[in-house]
């Protein structure tokens, strides 16, 4: 009793991480003897927690015992199948003839994971991601074998959900590179390896810079300039996000403050702020109004940049912080607008004062009718709600034309500036005018980056 207990998980009565451990080694020494190839399966059911979170644990684990006995009705007798924990099962298959049977065994899991559930007479629907990974092919060794399935698993994840990848090299070393980019993430703040550039934002109708948004760069002492791109997703997925996001919006409001003081223009800074910061229990708005009052720097030449997605998923928590800011009068923009949700329920009620139209509306608008229409109804649709309207990524005088013609406020992109280090936004910032007293800078042919 006390070895089953020990070694088969409580709920499905499958072998558990402990004896699946065992299983894999005793499976690899056949497989080495005999010179046959095996598989093995990484398999995650999607979505399981919102079960949890909708039904309760009771139907959570019930949903886990059927998919359990599912997997299992998909294999050999001399297969294996555990359950590693929470949603997560493995399968090893010895003795395989080829990568097609492991194929083979992988769809039909996935068949047979989605089909429906009836659970207190409810009818639910679940989906699993699947990773591949073979002997001796992708590796010899238990524990290298167990992380290739889990990469080759969250590949399946990324693709969509409910399907299989296979492992290969270019994932290792994508996870490999993935895990030196989060650690040296992890002190780059107290090594100053991060510094923001500012993008000036300027009013179409005078050519006068009005504000500015901060983009936060990375140099990394190796690899150089390291693309957000690549390092603000690991930052939201590791809970970085939250002390980078600190730091962002103290550096930007440091420098509003510095030039504001000098120049006596004015200059509202906007901040990039991520769901994942909303969402976390450590993101603390009174700090960083607080942060304001110490500088003596005025709420109102601070504004920050949400996403559609937030104001969709906005609990109790992220409503409190936004109306923190609204309330202490800081502005708030919406950017990327018209890729994502389309929140217009939440315009008025969060009371946003911008919304910044997605580039990839912009990028064809002299040649594609439907994305001059689309802009032309955000435009007209923000007016009538009192708010202003920010185009992204105007890179050609006929973008800064066709967007007058429409009535937009606001341009930010390459026509005007790239992103610029403080040491160079400080001579185009002081006189709120382009370098040279120019309305626009000609095109670079680069898309705008943050």
């Amino acid at each position: 009793m006390i070895w089953r207990q020990a070694n088969y998980d409580f709920l499905t009565d499958l072998p558990n991480r402990h004896m699946f451990q065992d299983r894999l080694e005793q499976e690899l020494r056949k497989a080495r003897r005999h010179k046959s190839m095996l598989a093995l399966l990484f398999v995650d059911l999607d979505r399981f927690k919102d079960v949890n979170d909708t039904l309760g644990h009771t139907s959570g684990d019930q949903l886990l015992i059927n998919a359990a006995e599912r997997i299992s009705g998909c294999l050999r007798e001399s297969d294996t199948v555990a359950r590693m924990g929470g949603d997560e099962f493995t399968v090893i298959l010895p003795d395989i003839g080829s990568s097609a049977d492991a194929e083979k065994v992988g769809s039909h899991i996935i068949t047979a994971l989605a089909e429906p559930y009836v659970i207190n007479d409810q009818t639910l629907y679940l989906s699993a991601s699947i990773g591949i990974t073979f002997y001796p092919e992708d590796s010899t060794e238990a524990d290298q074998l167990l992380r290739n399935a889990d990469q080759a698993m969250y590949a399946a994840k990324h693709a969509g959900r409910n399907c299989l990848r296979y492992f290969t090299k270019s994932l290792h070393d994508s996870a490999q590179n993935r895990l030196t980019l989060i650690n040296d993430m992890r002190g780059a703040i107290g090594k100053q390896q991060f510094e923001l550039h500012f993008q000036p934002i300027v009013d179409l109708v005078t050519g006068r810079i009005v504000k500015a948004e901060a983009l936060i760069r990375w140099h990394h002492p190796d690899r150089g300039l390291i693309s957000p791109a690549d390092f603000i997703p690991l930052a939201e997925e590791t809970g970085l996000i939250v002390d980078i996001g600190d730091w962002a919006f103290r550096e930007a409001a440091t420098w509003t403050k510095r030039w504001n003081d000098r120049f006596d223009n004015d200059l509202q800074i906007s901040v990039n702020t991520s769901p994942i910061q909303f969402q976390s229990d450590a993101f603390n708005v009174p700090a960083w109004l607080a942060y304001l009052q110490t500088l003596g720097l005025d709420q109102k030449y601070l504004s920050i940049e949400i996403t559609e997605g937030l104001l969709m998923n906005a609990g109790e928590a992220v409503t409190d912080k936004l109306l923190g800011f609204r309330d202490a009068g800081v502005q708030v923009a919406i950017d990327d607008f018209g890729v994502g949700y389309s929140a217009l329920s939440y315009l008025k009620r969060f009371d946003i004062d911008y919304l910044k139209i997605d580039q990839s509306f912009i990028r064809n608008l002299g040649t594609a009718e439907n994305d001059l229409v689309l802009s032309e109804a955000i435009v007209v649709m923000a007016h009538k709600l009192g708010l202003k309207v920010i185009a992204e990524g105007v890179e050609t005088e006929v973008h800064r034309r066709l967007l007058l013609d429409i009535g937009c406020d606001y341009g930010q992109g390459y026509l005007f500036s790239r992103p610029l280090p403080p040491r160079r936004s400080k001579a185009f910032l002081a006189n709120r005018a382009l370098p040279g007293g120019q309305e626009a800078r000609k095109p670079t042919g680069k898309t705008t980056g943050e």
